[in-house]
């Protein structure tokens, strides 16, 4: 009886150890394919066009914006974006100047090819909880979702 219960204890020791390095083996893939599940990409013509179409899209961003490129976590707030901007300045409404050190930083969890690397370190200002930064007529545009959580909790009076 020992025997039987010394080769069943091996085998399911084995077996764990087969599905443990299955798992590792497969954990980045897995991991890719669950954060590209949250995630949602979408091109426009104009901001307008944008703006009607998604309800998240920014309300600072000019209607007659064009080629408009965005990305949005669905389970939470970081958002990507680029646009061209004809008059080549800040929207109504945003601020220039460096943002706060610990909200100018791109999501980690959102990556494209239409959004440079780095550009975080390029930070010009800020329209709404948007990080922002302008070259020629090309905006870009992000916010990290915890640090836009982070701010609306400071704004909330605090309760008694």
């Amino acid at each position: 009886m020992k025997g039987i219960v010394s080769k069943v204890a091996i085998g399911v020791a084995g077996t764990g150890m087969a599905v443990a390095v299955a798992t590792v083996a497969v954990g980045p893939r897995v991991s890719e394919w669950y954060d590209g599940r949250h995630q949602v990409q979408a091109s426009y013509a104009t901001g307008g066009e944008a703006k009607a179409d998604r309800r998240s899209m920014p309300a600072w961003l000019p209607d007659n914006a064009s080629s408009v490129r965005y990305m949005m976590s669905t389970t939470g707030d970081d958002r990507l974006l680029r646009a061209v901007l004809p008059e080549g300045r800040l929207p109504a409404g945003c601020t220039a100047g460096l943002p706060g050190k610990a909200v100018h930083r791109v999501p980690a969890s959102l990556r494209a090819g239409w959004f440079p690397e780095g550009v975080a370190t390029k930070a010009s200002g800020t329209c709404g909880h948007y990080n922002v930064t302008l070259h020629g007529h090309q905006l870009y545009a992000w916010q990290d979702g915890a640090a836009v959580q982070a701010a609306l909790r400071a704004e909330r009076p605090a309760k008694h």
